[in-house]
């Protein structure tokens, strides 16, 4: 068993790629959006609340991109009672509501993107087009 691994890294050019580009999604779309893009710990790298967009989505794109990079799965898809578990287990830091998608480079996790402020599928398309804009990503 090896001491030491290489990994990837999501940098702050990369993050502010993601963030552009969810920008340029949602003008087109019209859709005023929070967007959150976060390392692979969860820590923030890049944020905008898009004029207009709802305040309170700040709180919500950012526990959608930090549990999409934690699990590496995008944020929608759990069952109920596990994702109420987990909410209370978490203290709410957790969330299952669509707009966050994890940034897979290589088979790494490498961070996450979440979006909040239209409806879950429109978040959803936002952070694809951001997740898109990092070179080598998976797409969802």
């Amino acid at each position: 068993m090896a001491e030491i691994s290489s990994s990837l890294k999501l940098t702050h050019e990369g993050a502010l790629a993601a963030l552009n580009a969810g920008i340029a999604k949602a003008i087109a779309m019209g859709q005023p959006q929070c967007i959150s893009v976060v390392d692979v710990g969860g820590h923030l790298l890049a944020f905008v609340r898009m004029d207009d967009a709802f305040h309170m989505s700040l709180e919500t794109s950012l526990r959608k991109a930090k549990t999409a990079a934690c699990y590496g799965a995008p944020t929608g898809g759990m069952q109920d009672d596990v994702a109420i578990k987990l909410a209370l287990g978490t203290d709410g830091q957790r969330i299952n509501l669509p707009g966050g998608l994890p940034i897979i480079v290589d088979g790494h996790c490498i961070g996450g993107v979440g979006v909040g402020s239209g409806s879950g599928e429109q978040d959803r398309e936002v952070a694809t087009a951001a997740i898109a804009a990092v070179p080598g990503s998976q797409s969802f």
